[in-house]
């Protein structure tokens, strides 16, 4: 245990926090190339394949019916009432200032694995999990991929297909998530 994490014993809860940050690193390395195959979440925008790791995603669901929020900006979609949780729905594509996703059936919202965002992702398709081992991994697509260049892990390649390692979680911290007002 590292003296930082021994600061922290008579504070449990931030001491949990500390380890959440330390697997997530953990998950990063991965992507990295420091582990035998990486396990992500596959979906679609627009024409760009994308992955998410397993633990950033806790659910996926159909888009729900969403209240639209006064003076927000047209990517936050709404808020939508999911078993009885507010979740903010935002469109994924828009954020990242893409064309805004037109609905379609077999759109789906990743629902961010966090206590602090209560928040979905709305996407073009969800095609479930995908295994990439070491030999398909090619981060150097990370730094030419705009608009997803920030928040992204690393990429594949599969049978000629690039897939992007995105981070949900470095969405969801980022200025652009967070400055949802007008």
């Amino acid at each position: 245990m590292s003296a930082q994490l021994r600061e922290l014993r008579d504070d449990p809860f931030e001491l949990l926090l500390q380890y959440e940050d330390q697997l997530r690193a953990a998950r990063t390395d991965a992507v990295a190339g420091q582990a035998e195959a990486w396990v992500g979440l596959g979906f679609r925008i627009g024409e760009t394949w994308l992955v998410a790791p397993r633990a950033d995603v806790r659910e996926v669901i159909p888009p729900p019916p969403a209240t639209r929020v006064p003076n927000a900006r047209s990517w936050l979609r709404g808020v939508a009432n999911v078993r009885g949780e507010l979740l903010a729905i935002v469109d994924l594509p828009d954020l990242l200032g893409l064309k805004r996703s037109d609905p379609h059936r077999s759109q789906r919202v990743l629902v961010l694995n966090s206590r602090e965002v209560p928040a979905g992702f709305l996407v073009d398709e969800v095609v479930g999990y995908r295994q990439f081992g070491p030999g398909e991994q090619r981060n150097e697509m990370a730094a030419s991929a705009q608009p997803f260049s920030p928040y992204l892990l690393g990429g594949f390649v599969r049978e000629g297909q690039p897939w992007l390692a995105i981070s949900l979680h470095k969405l969801a911290d980022g200025e652009a998530f967070r400055t949802a007002a007008l």
